[in-house]
This record gives C-alpha cells, structure tokens and sequence, in this order.
C-alpha cells in the first residue's frame, strides 16, 4: 500500500498520487527529497492497492492513510500532493492539526467539478476499461510540446494508467465527485505552498488562487505546465518544494 524510501530518523515527507496514477508519479523527486527525508508513498486503491471497502469519500481516504502512518510509527511529517493526493492532504491538515507540519498543494481544487461528471467517468471505466479514457487523460495531463519532446515521461503515465483497475478508478471517482472543501479551507493553519500549472485545465490557476486566498498561511507558485506539474515541471517542481520544505 505505500512505499518507504530513507532512515525513519529523518522528518517524514508523505506523497499523495493523482487519480490515474500510483507511487511511480514521484520516482523523480522521490531519490532526491530522501536527502532530506525518509519519504512516504501511499497507494491508492486499484492504484497498487487492494479495495479500501466501504471508504468513498476523501476524509475516509485520509483517514486510511493516518491509519498507515500510525502503523508505521510516524508522528509529526509534511506532506505534498497532486491533484486528487491535495485534496487528501486538505483531509489531513484538518484531522493531523499538531502532526502536520507543512503541506504542498499541487494542480488540486477545493472541489473538482460536478458529481455527475465523475460518475460518468465511473461508469465508463467500469464498463469500457481505463483505455476509453487514456487518451483524453493524457491530453489533460502535458501540453503537447512536452509530450512530444519527452514522450518518455509520457509512455511512463500511459502504462501507470494502464495498470489502473476500473473498480478502483471507479471507487476514487466517487470520492472525488463528492469533495468539497471549499468552506472548510479557513481552517488550515499549517505553512501551504500552493502550486498552479499555467496550462491546466483540470485544475486552474483561478481554483489555485481560490485556495491561497482562504488558507491563511499560503504561498502561490505557478510553474509552466499542464495537470501533472511534477512529471512536466521536472527539477523546477522539485527545487520549489524543497525550498519550501527546508525554509524554518
């Protein structure tokens, strides 16, 4: 259900994926924030996890990944997370107020549209498969130069998605579909970097700056990129947490 990379005496960094994805998302950053970190990557369910049965919401999720954390014996962490893995950092600002630290909230939203456009996309992963829905994903998730200049990264979130069970996919639709955290955001009180992608159109600068403007501890950083900032975003994306991550 999650990966571990680094000495457990170092300040724990805990990642959240993208819907789509699973700990791969981070392999980049993964090997260089354990220098500073022992890094924590959490699997979501038919993501690289078994169903997480009865859980369909975003707090139950949270929930489930404090449970992992107190398993493994992790007290005070920061956590970044992308897309869907913000929304559950929101979760756990909330429920972790003394143990979470710092939180990096990347291409995320205090809401992600409309129920019905999520159970739309359940129900076609359930009965077509997760390759009815790739190519539009993956055109979501880069600009099309970098999909063609580095059609590598892009074979790397073809075959994550590929992997993807469709009752899993299904399972975190129904979470997503039904998060809304917009009056809730007041109460985060940790240090939040926000980071907005240019050229999203799945979760745009306008929701970003929603986000800073209600968490009262936030900083706002755009980066030239599409859905996934940390795949597009490279070394950019990496030295921004850091610095973030390493400022007192």
């Amino acid at each position: 259900m999650c990966r571990v990379i680094g000495p457990a005496s170092r300040t724990t960094l805990v990642l959240g994926n993208s819907l789509g994805t699973d700990s791969r998302l981070w392999s980049e950053q993964a090997g260089k924030w354990a220098q500073d970190h022992q890094v924590i990557a959490f699997e979501y369910p038919g993501h690289g996890s078994p169903d997480w049965e009865g859980e369909d919401s975003m707090e139950s999720y949270a929930a489930r990944v404090a449970s992992v954390l107190d398993a493994l014996g992790v007290e005070d962490y920061l956590y970044c997370g992308l897309s869907m893995g913000g929304a559950i950092g929101m979760e756990l600002a909330l429920m972790h107020r003394g143990r979470l630290k710092k939180l990096v909230l990347s291409n995320t939203a205090a809401d992600f549209g409309p129920a019905d456009f999520w159970d739309m996309r359940a129900t076609i992963a359930r009965t077509d498969g997760i390759a009815a829905l790739t190519d539009a994903t993956l055109g979501r998730w880069f600009t099309r130069e970098f999909a063609v200049r580095r059609s590598d990264v892009v074979d790397l979130a073809r075959s994550m998605l590929a992997e993807v069970d469709p009752k899993g996919y299904a399972a975190c639709c129904k979470a997503i579909g039904s998060f809304d955290f917009g009056d809730k955001l007041s109460g985060i009180t940790q240090p939040t970097l926000v980071i907005a992608g240019t050229q999203d159109l799945a979760t745009t600068v306008e929701q970003a700056g929603a986000l800073c403007e209600s968490i009262p501890r936030s900083y706002y950083r755009e980066l030239d990129t599409a859905h996934i900032a940390n795949l597009e975003g490279g070394d950019g994306f990496t030295l921004v947490v850091q610095k973030f991550l390493r400022e007192p």
